[in-house]
């Protein structure tokens, strides 16, 4: 069983899916806390199953950096052996990911290394893509550039609006996220330093 705390900026889909798998016995990790850089209404969801939250507002601090150092300090409290970013929306300083390498992943809604940032779906459909997915990535000081874990294809449809394709990526991830933690948690993905 391994420890995991998830950190949102929104409505914590991917957190809810994660936590209501983890309710299963068999599922082999367990959400010790959520964090947030706001007031996210996703935070709704741990505190509903009971799980610990904490939030860091940026604006709150002189420096990006104190920032994540204060971050950091309260992911850090509850000693995970997993950092996953659901929806997390800002871009974390080289401080913080050097102290969490390794096992810090992020979800995203492309096939990276297209539609980079926050804005993917969008800019799949803009691009006339006829494909897009969702990313499962370790994360490294750029923005969605660290090293992939593993892909799901998700095809466009000719009438797809924003909202629609994103409704259509979110199922893949909840199923996507939820099983690259069980493989990292049975250790079948060999890059990991846990």
């Amino acid at each position: 069983m391994i420890s995991v705390v998830v950190l949102i900026s929104g409505s914590g889909s991917n957190l809810l899916s994660l936590l209501q798998k983890s309710e299963n016995p068999l599922y082999p990790a367990k959400i010790v806390a959520v964090g947030s850089d706001k007031n996210a209404p996703g935070l709704e969801h741990a505190e509903l199953y009971e799980v610990d939250t904490f939030v860091v507002s940026p604006e709150r601090f002189a420096t990006k950096e104190l920032w994540a150092a204060t971050l950091l300090a309260n992911v850090q409290h509850h000693q995970p052996d997993l950092v996953v970013l659901a929806g997390f929306m800002k871009v974390l300083p080289a401080n913080f990911v050097a102290a969490l390498k390794g096992k810090l992943i992020n979800i995203h809604p492309s096939l990276l290394p297209e539609f980079k940032g926050a804005h993917a779906v969008r800019d799949a459909l803009r691009a006339g893509a006829t494909k897009t997915g969702v990313t499962v990535h370790y994360v490294d000081e750029g923005v969605d550039t660290g090293e992939i874990i593993v892909q799901s294809e998700v095809a466009i449809e000719p009438n797809d609006t924003e909202a629609v394709l994103h409704e259509r990526i979110k199922k893949v991830e909840h199923e996507l996220l939820a099983s690259t933690i069980e493989q990292i948690a049975y250790k079948q993905l060999p890059a990991l330093k846990l």
